[in-house]
C-alpha cells in the first residue's frame, strides 16, 4: 500500500526544518513527512544572523532555538577597527536538531536515502515509494548553468583555550590576516570566557577548499592573538554561494515543477551567504498558505524567490565589483571601505533592506578598484559575460 501524506520534506536542513517545525506549531493537522539522509536534521552547522535582520514576531518564534546572543560585535582591517552596537545571534546544530526532532517525533526520519523524487512523490533508495500532495526538495544548492557565482569558502574550529581568551563580542571580520587568492577574514565566536569558534573564510572565485591550509590558518591565528588551544572540540566547513549574474527565472524553469527552499531556491543574501531570515520567513509565509498542493506550492516559492532576486540587484553589483573589478588579494579594500560607512546603513545591508540613498552612499566617492575595470564589471548582467571574461 502506497504511503501518503500532505507534504513532503526531503532534506532537514535550516530551509525545511524551520519549515517542518513552524507548520507543526501552526496546523499542526497536516501530515509531514521530513527525509533526512544523514544522521541528525541540520548536520553540523552554526547559523548567525543580526537581531535587526528579523521582525519581533519572526525573532519571538525562533526563540527556543537561538544558543547565543551577544550584544555587539566589531570588525577589523589593517586602516579601520570599529564596534558596532546592534545585536548578533547564533544558532547551533545540536539544538536545532534537538528541537527540531522532538516537534516531529517520527515524522522525521534520518539516514534516509532517495533514488529519485518529483513534485509530489519520492522514491526510496530500498524501492518505497511515498506520495504527497506537494514534495519540497531542500537538499542545498545545485550548480546551474543560468547563475554566475562566486564562493565564500570556510572551515571553522571550536577550541577550549588553556587561559580566558577576553573577548566580550564576535569579530565578524578580521581582515588584518594575509591575504592571497581572494578576500580573507577571520571570524571569531567568543562562546565562554575560554571557548570559541575559529573560522577561516575566503571569498574565492572558485569552490575549492584546501582544508589542512585552513586549519593552519587557523592554528596561526589563535598563536597571534596569544591564545593556548588546549583541544578542538569541533569542525565544521562549507562553501556558500556568493551570486554574481544570473537568469533566474531560467533557474527556476529547470525545476520542472519541482518547489524547492533554502540555498537551492536561491534564497540567502547574495553578498553574505546567510540565508537564516530568508528560511524563516519562507517557513512563515508556507505555514499560512492554506493550498499545498505541488503546483500551488511551486509558484508560491518561486515568486517569494523572484521578488528576492529582484530585490538583490544592487548586492549582485556589488559582488561584481568586488570578484571582477580589482585583484583578488586587494579586495579587502573595498570591505574596509564599506565598514567605514554609517552604522545604520551596514545594519540595513544585513538585512537586505537598503534605500535608494544607502545605495547612492555606498557608489559615492573614489572606488577602491580600478574605475574602468569597476564599470566592465557593473555592465556584466549575465553568467555568458562572467565566463568570457574569465
Amino acid at each position: 500500500m502506497t504511503q501518503r501524506y500532505d507534504l513532503i520534506l526531503v532534506g532537514a536542513g535550516l530551509a525545511n526544518g524551520l519549515i517542518a517545525w513552524r507548520l507543526a506549531q501552526l496546523r499542526p493537522e497536516l501530515s509531514l513527512l521530513v527525509l533526512e539522509a544523514g544522521g541528525d536534521p541540520g548536520g553540523n552547522h552554526t547559523w548567525s544572523f543580526q537581531a535587526s535582520d528579523l521582525s519581533s514576531t519572526e525573532l519571538a518564534w525562533i526563540e527556543p532555538l537561538i544558543g547565543a546572543r551577544w550584544a555587539g560585535y566589531e570588525v577589523r582591517f589593517p586602516g579601520r577597527s570599529r564596534h558596532f552596537d546592534s545585536a548578533y545571534c547564533s544558532i547551533f546544530s545540536p539544538r536545532f536538531a534537538e528541537v527540531i526532532g522532538e516537534s516531529l517525533g517520527p515524522s522525521l526520519r534520518t539516514n534516509c536515502r532517495l533514488s529519485s523524487l518529483g513534485p509530489d512523490w519520492v522514491l526510496l533508495e530500498d524501492g518505497t515509494r511515498i506520495e504527497a500532495r506537494a514534495v519540497i526538495d531542500g537538499r542545498g544548492a545545485a550548480p546551474s548553468p543560468d547563475i554566475a557565482l562566486g564562493y565564500q569558502a570556510f572551515l571553522g574550529q571550536e577550541v577550549r583555550l588553556g587561559e580566558p581568551h577576553g573577548l566580550k563580542r564576535p569579530i565578524l571580520m578580521d581582515a588584518t590576516v594575509s591575504q592571497g587568492e581572494g578576500y580573507r577574514f577571520v571570524y571569531v565566536l567568543p562562546f565562554a570566557e575560554d571557548r570559541l569558534l575559529i573560522e577561516d573564510t575566503h571569498y574565492i572565485d572558485d569552490d575549492r577548499v584546501d582544508s589542512h591550509q585552513l586549519r593552519a590558518h587557523i592554528s596561526a591565528y589563535a598563536d597571534s592573538q596569544g591564545w593556548a588551544v588546549a583541544e578542538v572540540l569541533r569542525e565544521e566547513q562549507g562553501v556558500l554561494p556568493i551570486t554574481l549574474a544570473g537568469d533566474f527565472a531560467a533557474f527556476w524553469r529547470a525545476a520542472k515543477g519541482q518547489p524547492r527552499s533554502g540555498l537551492r531556491a536561491g534564497l540567502f543574501h547574495a553578498t553574505t551567504g546567510y540565508s537564516l531570515p530568508h528560511a524563516v520567513r519562507l517557513a512563515d509565509q508556507i505555514a499560512t498558505t492554506q493550498s499545498l498542493n505541488a503546483a500551488e506550492l511551486y509558484r508560491l516559492i518561486m515568486q517569494h524567490a523572484e521578488q528576492d532576486w529582484r530585490r538583490q540587484g544592487f548586492f549582485r553589483l556589488l559582488n561584481r565589483m568586488l570578484f571582477l573589478a580589482g585583484r583578488p588579494q586587494d579586495r579587502w579594500q573595498v570591505m574596509q571601505r564599506f565598514y567605514g560607512l554609517s552604522a545604520g546603513l551596514i545594519q540595513r545591508f544585513y538585512a537586505g533592506r537598503l534605500t535608494m540613498p544607502d545605495k547612492l552612499r555606498i557608489l559615492t566617492g573614489k572606488p577602491p578598484v580600478p574605475l574602468l575595470a569597476a564599470a566592465r564589471a557593473a555592465i556584466s548582467v549575465t553568467p555568458q559575460q562572467i565566463r568570457i571574461r574569465e
